[in-house]
């Protein structure tokens, strides 16, 4: 690149020289010729465009070794849940039954619990260390970013482009690390301004589900999309080896979940009573009520778990045609984001094309739809996201795929690939919750759980160029 700017430079002082006409000749005094040469006024510092270039360098070098530290920290997360939740429930059966355990064992525990402490300060330390170096190295390419647009004021313009052109890709490398570092540590819940998901992390694996049966693999589990006061931590859970769907069981926390200590366990059949049986994995608990695919009639269904009220709506041409890839039943598919609540079907006319519909929760009615060009048989599953559907396809027996969204307030579909990796090749459900911003899927029976980052903008504005 220097060789490139010394050409400039040489270049710039020939057409300098021709358009100024610099030579002028005549006879002087005694008989003697002289010419007089016009030289421009100042010569462009290119040793300091040189040290640049190996700041350049450094910083890269900074950067990069910060990238891998945040991709360090989300793997050490997972595994810091992993251990504290294997020592909770560790914990709580000693509890249960101290005199089953000796002096050894207690000691081993708390063993455990100092090197889970020394962890945790050891990985703070080290997210303070790297949030002290990312604001080193924004401070840095500050000063040379304004250094650049000295040199453009002063020298030549397109001698700099370059240089401030490998600035520009240091910048967005930077906005990069900070963006996934503060989304790990200080998510936007709630927020919507965003370019939609970007990546997905590798699958978080909390246990079997609470009746320990690798038969019950149609299922779904999560929190309450939208929680009632006092119910934030509450967990929900609904399985079973078919896709008949006969009860939900709740759990107060993740703790709770984990030992199988539920609170309550709602019936959707009861012999001589009621049958409020549902088919399909694809439900949403929203205000502490379950919205799932009623069984019959073929319509939506509502369960208000605080008061034990059922109701159901049918949804004009909805067909229970047309499932998902990978299982049947799943014709109805409820989902929840920051914007409401939502469902998507197929129809007869739609020749099996998927259709979006937006739920009035309190009319209990589809109020708005929307028409897409994807067969719903060969997509996976779909989840909603600040008003923008997603819909997953399988690539192979470990990695499905986000390959198409559609933007209800745009009306705008777009086919995307964001890959992901699954724990089993099988699962029956998978949605998004907006109050933790992520993932949950019920795969071959067991929980999973995924982070999301989202595509932030930078701040492109302080390096614009005018071309």
């Amino acid at each position: 690149m220097i060789a490139t700017v010394l050409y400039f430079v040489l270049f710039r002082s020939a057409v300098v020289e021709g358009a100024w006409s610099p030579w002028a000749e005549g006879s002087g005094s005694g008989g003697q010729c002289f010419c007089e040469a016009f030289l421009p006024n100042s010569t462009f510092p290119i040793g300091e465009l040189i040290s640049l270039e190996k700041t350049a360098v450094e910083i890269n070098y900074k950067l990069e070794l910060e990238i891998s530290k945040v991709e360090m920290y989300e793997v050490k997360l997972q595994i810091y849940i992993a251990k504290i939740t294997n020592l909770t429930v560790l914990i709580e059966l000693m509890e249960h039954d101290p005199d089953a355990y000796n002096e050894l064992q207690l000691e081993e525990v708390k063993i455990k619990i100092k090197q889970v402490e020394a962890l945790i300060v050891e990985l703070k330390a080290s997210i303070q260390t790297s949030s002290t170096v990312l604001i080193s190295i924004r401070e840095q390419i500050s000063v040379v970013i304004a250094v650049l647009t000295q040199l453009e004021i002063t020298y030549d313009k397109n001698l700099v482009l370059v240089t401030r052109r490998e600035y520009i890709i240091l910048q967005q490398k930077l906005e990069e690390c900070e963006t996934r570092h503060n989304e790990i540590f200080n998510p936007n819940i709630g927020i919507c301004n965003h370019g939609g998901i970007r990546r997905i992390s590798k699958p978080i694996i909390s246990q079997l589900n609470a009746h320990l049966s690798g038969g019950y693999i149609y299922g779904g589990w999560g929190k309450d999309t939208k929680p009632l006061p006092g119910s934030e931590n509450m967990y929900w859970y609904s399985a079973s080896s078919d896709t008949l769907v006969s009860r939900i069981t709740q759990y107060s926390d993740y703790y709770k979940l984990i030992m199988r200590q539920a609170f309550k366990t709602h019936e959707l059949y009861v012999a001589n009573r009621y049958d409020w049986r549902g088919l399909g994995n694809n439900y949403v608990v929203r205000e502490n009520t379950l919205y799932f695919q009623y069984r019959s009639p073929f319509s939506m269904g509502k369960l208000n778990m605080t008061s034990s009220t059922i109701a159901n709506r049918v949804i004009p041409k909805a067909s229970a045609q047309f499932s998902y890839h990978y299982s049947g039943n799943q014709n109805l598919d409820f989902a929840a984001d920051e914007s409401g609540l939502w469902v998507t079907y197929a129809t007869d006319e739609s020749k099996g094309k998927l259709v979006l519909g937006k739920i009035n929760e309190q009319s209990f009615q589809v109020e708005e739809v929307w028409q897409t060009s994807i067969y719903k048989p060969s997509v996976g599953n779909t989840f909603m996201v600040c008003g923008v559907m997603y819909a997953t396809r399988s690539v192979d027996s470990k990695t499905e795929e986000i390959f198409y969204t559609f933007d209800t307030r745009t009306e705008q579909e777009s086919y995307v690939s964001v890959p992901f990796e699954k724990f089993q090749e099988f699962y029956a459900y998978l949605d998004y919750n907006p109050t933790d911003q992520k993932l949950y899927m019920f795969n071959n029976g067991y929980y999973v759980t995924y982070h999301v980052w989202f595509n932030y903008e930078g701040s492109k504005d302080k390096l614009f160029i005018d071309e």
